[in-house]
């Protein structure tokens, strides 16, 4: 008898609290409240590395959102040592500067805080893209980091459609769209019919009871203008 060992992709949440830390912590009880299902046992990542706290003040953020019944996983931006080790951050995460200084490597203003940038020009990679020649079924995910996704049947409700680039469904979209997750504002999601549950582009997202009822059954296109998701029918 062998053991074997499966990878498996998971779709976590990451929030990112602001300053004033209670504004911000007010409007995710307002979203609690209104979509109390939006983060139904979703894993949650929490990512502190814009209010830069100290470790008492990091205490008190992780009780704040565990109060709320989430399911927080990993904590990052802070020390390892700040947290508990049920709440280490997850593998293959940014390490914060000063933990890692490869020779010959320079930094470079914002772009640097919580990574390294190489001196020399990337190298220019064409976009990948995925296929789907098949209906995704309810309690799929689909995960591509690498593109653009394109299905030629519907997505079903209950299921995910996660993308580096944009998302097109020839078919009817009812499940959740994740579009442009490596942070590429200029994605888009186009689907010849809609009845999402959840629209998602570069972390910006509009859940069903955002959307506009005459968008319902309509080819639309979503994008984002100005930090705003727009939804609008598209011909």
């Amino acid at each position: 008898m062998s053991l074997r060992l499966l990878g498996r992709s998971y779709l976590a949440f990451v929030l990112s609290p602001e300053l004033p830390f209670d504004e911000w912590l007010a409007e995710l009880d307002a979203r609690l409240l209104h979509q109390s299902g939006f983060f139904s046992n979703r894993p949650v990542i929490l990512d502190l590395a814009a209010l830069v706290p100290s470790m008492a003040e990091t205490a008190k953020i992780i009780s704040a959102v565990e109060s709320r019944g989430l399911r927080l996983v990993a904590v990052e931006g802070v020390s390892a040592d700040w947290v508990s080790p049920r709440l280490a951050p997850l593998p293959g995460t940014p390490m914060p500067i000063g933990m890692f200084n490869p020779t010959g490597e320079k930094q470079r203003g914002a772009q640097t805080r919580n990574r390294y940038t190489l001196d020399e020009k990337p190298e220019t990679k064409p976009v990948a893209s995925l296929l789907v020649e098949e209906p995704v079924r309810s309690g799929q995910s689909l995960i591509f980091p690498q593109g653009d996704v394109t299905v030629i049947g519907s997505v079903a409700s209950g299921s995910e459609i996660v993308a580096g680039g944009s998302i097109h469904i020839y078919g009817t979209l009812r499940g959740r769209a994740f579009a442009g997750t490596n942070g590429n504002a200029k994605a888009r999601i186009f689907c010849n019919r809609f009845d999402a549950e959840l629209l998602v582009i570069d972390g910006l997202y509009k859940t069903a009871d955002d959307f506009d009822p005459a968008l319902r059954g309509e080819q639309v296109q979503a994008h984002l203008d100005r930090d705003v998701l727009n939804i609008e029918v598209f011909h």
